[in-house]
């Protein structure tokens, strides 16, 4: 096999391949190192919800054949309470979408070594200059991303990752078919993806239904174990909360498990620490880059994926190419102003959300039908003013406690 390309990926989960498929439509020579074989991928990798929404779809040309199910609207519950919004999303067969993206890049022109495990970078007067795999080999290009996830051999080993195991979300899903969508005193979830606050299912997290399609759904859990779920949690593991939550729900009565559909993963939720050195990027959820309120990371995997590109493309298009960190840092930029803005005030937001008890959730879902229906996505980009509707003078001792809460006092 050669040794040198232009561009080297850790990683074909979305983030690697889409990059690959934007850097080969460039024309650059682009190679991906897999861990898993051909024959399985993505079998071990296949991690995700897939929940989307039309921006994604479109903005990244993904066809419609890699979709479970179209929905119509989003709900949030909480124990008692729940309020629903009109917004057109997607459920994807996320194996499908992977293996879509993969292809794709290589009808491009990218390359793919599967059964490649990669271990180090290797580096040259201090520059990132290839990566090491399967023990002995190596691969060289000018330019090398970590598209690894959580694992992040590469950002790890040049101190780009910061990744903290307490901001480490985990989490579990089933797919389930029997499920009763239209279940009496609850919300309609037909075409819906739905997710619950509720720390009885999901301490200091939340909980989902995404409907697939007929009777079948996408059913899970997910919290970090940090203070707030030490402060909620009962003797449960993942698969606790979760086995908990179908036997006491009765929109989950007579439902079965789907052979072959049991899902599980990680993720971290936290402030990205360096994104780029000289020679090298962290893209996806090696940075990490879901959104920290709603868990959605397909989107922003996707968009850094782009991002890397376009700076790999700033860096290697002049007749003197320069992948020195200052230049390549044009990613750096990208991802804070295209990928994750604001992401300060919605990791706070994220905090405080989860840190409040079950009766604020109710009474935060009764707020959102009262207000205007575009309170919560305001709210969702950072608007102060829609935030402070969501606020009561009955949070001041929950807004202190978090405020001691995060000052460690």
């Amino acid at each position: 096999m050669r040794d040198r390309f232009d561009v080297a990926i850790a990683g074909a989960g979305p983030a690697g391949a889409q990059c690959a498929r934007d850097l080969a439509a460039r024309g650059y020579d682009t190679v991906v190192l897999e861990t898993e074989s051909e024959a399985e991928f993505p079998r071990q990798s296949n991690k995700s919800t897939g929940g989307t929404f039309p921006s994604m779809m479109a903005g990244f040309s993904i066809p419609d054949d890699v979709v479970m199910h179209f929905t119509d609207s989003v709900v949030i519950e909480s124990p008692t309470q729940y309020f629903a919004q009109e917004q057109a999303g997607a459920v994807l067969e996320f194996a499908d979408f992977k293996k879509f993206l993969v292809a794709d890049s290589q009808e491009k022109g990218a390359e793919y070594w599967f059964d490649a495990r990669v271990s180090k970078p290797i580096t040259e007067g201090g520059s990132v200059v290839g990566m090491q795999y399967n023990g002995d080999g190596e691969v060289y290009a000018d330019v090398v991303i970590d598209a690894t996830g959580p694992a992040a051999p590469l950002a790890k080993a040049l101190g780009v990752s910061d990744l903290k195991h307490k901001n480490q979300a985990i989490g579990l899903e089933y797919e389930l078919e029997g499920v009763d969508l239209d279940a009496p005193g609850y919300a309609d979830l037909t075409d819906a993806m739905m997710l619950r606050l509720d720390h009885e299912y999901a301490p200091g997290g939340y909980s989902w239904i995404f409907h697939t399609g007929a009777d079948t759904a996408k059913v899970g859990v997910c919290y970090i174990q940090n203070e707030t779920y030490q402060q909620y949690a009962k003797n449960r593991t993942i698969d606790g909360y979760l086995e908990h939550w179908l036997e006491t729900d009765p929109r989950f009565e007579g439902t079965e498990r789907i052979e072959g559909k049991h899902h599980r993963g990680s993720a971290h939720v936290q402030q990205p620490g360096k994104l780029s050195t000289d020679g090298f990027i962290a893209i996806g959820d090696t940075v990490p880059t879901v959104d920290p309120l709603w868990g959605e990371g397909i989107h922003q995997g996707m968009r850094s994926a782009r991002a890397a590109a376009i700076a790999v493309d700033h860096c290697l298009t002049p007749d003197d190419p320069d992948t020195s960190a200052e230049n390549i840092s044009l990613y750096d930029t990208l991802w804070h102003r295209e990928v994750a803005p604001k992401m300060d005030a919605r990791l706070l937001m994220t905090q405080l959300l989860y840190f409040a008890a079950n009766e604020r959730y109710d009474e935060l879902l009764s707020d959102l039908n009262r207000l205007d229906p575009d309170t919560l996505s305001k709210a969702n980009q950072g608007n102060k003013l829609a935030i402070a509707k969501l606020l009561h003078l009955t949070d001041i001792p929950l807004l202190t406690r978090f405020a001691r809460h995060r000052l460690g006092v």
